[in-house]
């Protein structure tokens, strides 16, 4: 299947996408000649990831029948020093809250989507080093 996406120059560093229909403005810092009015680049690529592998562990703890009462993904990424800067490890925290969550699904949906299902996650895996961990909250 392919996508397409269109990426149109505004002004200054500042530029539209159009992504399914749906608009996103990114832009660059100041500090490097940008307005800062929307999102830079690189973390659009956590947020891909942090997406990606929650709605693969959302829909695959609806088929164990199990649903917590809150879930959120943080992802942490950490840039290279030299250029091309990119993410060499990104850290993933899925975080439950809910009543005898058991841990050992929680455990197998995240390594389902990890290993077998997060086409995002598979494309960082040649240039980074993912690592998770679960958060359970009372």
């Amino acid at each position: 299947m392919a996508q397409k996406v269109n990426v149109t120059w505004t002004e200054g560093m500042a530029f539209e996408a159009e992504v399914n229909n749906f608009k996103i403005k990114i832009d660059a810092h100041e500090s490097v000649g940008g307005t800062n009015t929307g999102p830079t680049p690189k973390p659009l690529t956590l947020v891909s990831l942090g997406g990606c592998t929650g709605m693969d562990v959302v829909s695959i703890l609806g088929k164990m029948r199990i649903k917590p009462d809150y879930f959120n993904v943080e992802v942490d990424g950490e840039l290279t020093d030299e250029h091309p800067k990119y993410y060499h490890k990104i850290h993933i925290r899925y975080i439950f809250r809910g009543k005898d969550l058991p841990a050992d699904k929680l455990e197998k949906a995240v390594k389902l989507s990890q290993d077998r299902y997060c086409g995002v996650s598979e494309l960082l895996k040649g240039k980074a080093e993912l690592t998770h961990e679960i958060v359970l909250e009372d």
